[in-house]
């Protein structure tokens, strides 16, 4: 970028943040509009700056969406205020930020991160405030009547990542957390195996925030059985942790080849253990990823479906590096308002409240996200009804791979999992 390109853009985010608290714990982005209709006031939560998994986008995008619609009158003609908090992946954290969301008043949480389920959609259902749009992290998510996900959450992800991979891989090694939450992957990914008469994966419990990962590497690489095998890693950040260490180990004729093709081992992982920012930080086209087989939630991060977010990144938070609109995180927080956009506008009201959000969405609101998932509804009738994940609504997921360093689409459109999610046992 020139010096030049910058100086008007660095005046602009100036003037903004004279009147803004960024992420700093919690903050909110005051806008800019007026008329008669109340101002609506959100929270949108993920980690940043932890020893695990951290969200910093989904926060950024939030203040970017903010900064968009109320530089063209609000939603609606109301106000947003983007409340955001540092949830820090603990159970603490999340409560205090479901206590702020409270406190604040505010109508939804929207497009957030966290692995405290239990801990803040208790909080949130006591005070009857929706979860729109979370990342899908959590079982709680796809349980909880005041949850309205817009993806399949990891669920989905690894069920459709057996799928993608039962026609390429003859043994298949599963390198996941050693978490409750990881305990229910095995069985998920075997339901996708298992739909093209594979044998199951060879599951391999780790620590998520283990430091390197050579004896769990080095037991993938024996579950995948040499040539022809392939090993999956879903640890969340730790995941390139893993494959640094797994590449770092002896015989190196058992590497991926090309596209995933050739005679050693291949890679795999499923989008936000493995996206193009992470593809990009560890070398492009020469990354260890090349070649690797990916399950996504939503189009390639290159796909026409993204131009109108990427505009929006581009006038309003062009120079926040936290928003990379090829991050999931982002993608996902982008949708989930895109959601309660679509909402507040069906209900045409001066006053917003919770309830009225909640249940326009159980009366079958539907929410056109201009090809990013299939349209969204969340009525009973719409609900897949899978044993652990009954409001699962977007069963569909895509399937990628890693060529010149791009993720780009190993098949074009969709692949629906529910009839897998439903035979998970």
């Amino acid at each position: 970028m020139t010096g030049r390109r910058l100086t008007p853009l660095l005046a602009y985010v100036t003037a903004t943040a004279a009147g803004a608290s960024l992420l700093t714990g919690c903050g909110v982005i005051p806008g800019a509009t007026g008329g008669s209709r109340e101002p609506i006031t959100v929270m949108t939560w993920a980690p940043d700056r932890t020893k695990a998994t951290n969200m910093p986008g989904m926060p950024a995008m939030a203040q970017a969406f903010a900064r968009w619609v109320n530089s063209q009158g609000g939603i609606d003609g109301h106000e947003l205020r983007v409340l955001t908090c540092n949830e820090r992946n603990t159970s603490e954290g999340a409560a205090d930020c479901a206590g702020r969301a409270i406190d604040e008043k505010a109508v939804a949480v929207v497009g957030s991160y966290s692995q405290q389920g239990r801990v803040f959609m208790n909080s949130l259902e006591a005070a009857g405030i929706p979860y729109i749009g979370g990342y899908g992290v959590t079982d709680d998510e796809f349980t909880s009547p005041l949850s309205y996900p817009v993806n399949g959450g990891q669920a989905s992800l690894v069920a459709g990542h057996g799928m993608q991979l039962a026609d390429v891989c003859e043994k298949v090694a599963l390198v996941r957390p050693d978490t409750v939450g990881g305990d229910r992957l095995p069985a998920l990914l075997d339901s996708g195996l298992r739909g093209a008469k594979h044998g199951g994966a060879v599951d391999i419990p780790a620590a998520e925030d283990a430091a390197e990962y050579t004896r769990p590497a080095g037991r993938a690489r024996t579950g995948a059985k040499g040539a022809g095998g392939c090993v999956t890693a879903v640890l969340g950040e730790r995941t390139q942790t893993f494959f640094d260490s797994f590449r770092r180990l002896p015989e190196k004729e058992e590497r991926s080849g090309k596209d995933g093709k050739g005679g050693g081992i291949r890679i795999s992982s499923v989008l936000g253990s493995v996206d193009q920012p992470v593809i990009d930080r560890t070398g492009g086209a020469h990354s260890p990823f090349e070649g690797a087989f990916v399950t996504g939630w939503y189009p390639e991060a290159g796909d026409k479906s993204w131009a109108p977010m990427r505009k929006v990144v581009r006038e309003h938070a062009f120079v926040d590096n936290r928003v990379d609109p090829a991050d999931t995180g982002v993608q996902t927080t982008w949708i989930a308002y895109t959601v309660l956009k679509e909402v507040v506008e069906s209900l045409d009201r001066d006053r917003i409240t919770a309830t009225e959000i909640a249940h326009a969405l159980d009366r079958g609101e539907r929410i056109d996200t201009g090809g990013l998932t299939p349209a969204l509804r969340w009525k009973y009738t719409d609900l897949l009804g899978a044993s652990g994940f009954p409001r699962i609504v977007n069963h569909q997921v895509t399937f990628q791979v890693v060529r010149q360093g791009r993720l780009v689409a190993q098949k074009p459109g969709f692949v629906d999992v529910g009839a897998t999610l439903l035979a998970v046992s």
